[in-house]
């Protein structure tokens, strides 16, 4: 089966094709990096020509509000038309869990206007929303850092490994289209704080955490359960601890 990665030389992006090929599926990494702009549309067509599956993994390379806005809503625009023309028969997105429930994080409100591009196009369609990956936990951290410290909220929060994603949007390509949402999370669920907390001990970092309710997370607030499944979600198999041993070695 040909199955184009939208996004596929980035993390999570070369994770799948890797999958798919090892299970003997063409899979194409297309990217500006190979040739395929899905902003510009440049490639897009010959990269879609003859494929069963689309998979987008693509991520904007500036995350300001209209940046990111602006890019999802070409990209996907572009993608959606050149999948009807050339038959296309499952379009997998990789979204993010709570973009329906943090309306001042412009992200998230980008990712919102991805997902009805989606499911509005007539593309039989999987749209996939994760929990934060394990490998941006540092970046979380830095993200909080006031004067010094590092301020988190206590929010509940339930990162993912990009092994596990990785394996889990392969495997929804390869099924018949939901045409919905599922929703994935790392195997255990804990504050924010403290899984950050665990991350920085990990790794010698002797930053201070200050636990502040008032937190935000990328410019958008924070109820308990903002950044973690509500319902049924899929569940990773890596957890925190065994991923931090691995980072490590």
């Amino acid at each position: 089966m040909k199955i184009v990665v939208i996004g596929g030389s980035g993390l999570i992006g070369a994770k799948t094709v890797a999958i798919l090929r090892a299970n003997g599926h063409e899979a194409i990494a297309a990217s500006p990096r190979t040739g395929v702009d899905s902003v510009s549309g440049a490639g897009l067509n010959e990269a879609l020509r003859g494929a069963h599956v689309v998979i987008d993994v693509s991520n904007a390379p500036s995350w300001a509000p209209d940046d990111v806005m602006a890019f999802f809503r070409k990209s996907t625009t572009n993608l959606v038309q050149a999948e009807a023309a050339a038959g296309v028969q499952h379009h997998v997105a990789l979204s993010v869990v709570g973009t329906d429930r943090m309306p001042d994080n412009g992200y998230f409100l980008a990712k919102v206007a991805q997902e009805k591009l989606i499911a509005e196009s007539g593309v039989p369609y999987s749209i996939i929303r994760a929990t934060q990956f394990m490998e941006f936990l540092g970046g979380i951290a830095d993200a909080g850092m006031q004067d010094g410290k590092v301020h988190l909220s206590p929010g509940q929060f339930q990162p993912i490994a990009a092994d596990d994603v990785a394996a889990i949007v392969a495997d929804v390509a390869l099924d018949a289209p939901l045409n919905g949402i599922v929703e994935i999370a790392g195997p255990e669920r804990a504050p924010l704080n403290r899984i950050i907390g665990q991350y920085l001990r990990a790794q010698g970092d002797a930053r201070e955490i200050v636990v502040d309710p008032k937190a935000t997370y990328f410019g958008g607030t924070i109820a308990e359960d903002s950044l973690v499944p509500t319902g049924v979600a899929r569940r990773g198999n890596i957890a925190l601890d065994d991923w931090l041993k691995r980072a490590r070695a």
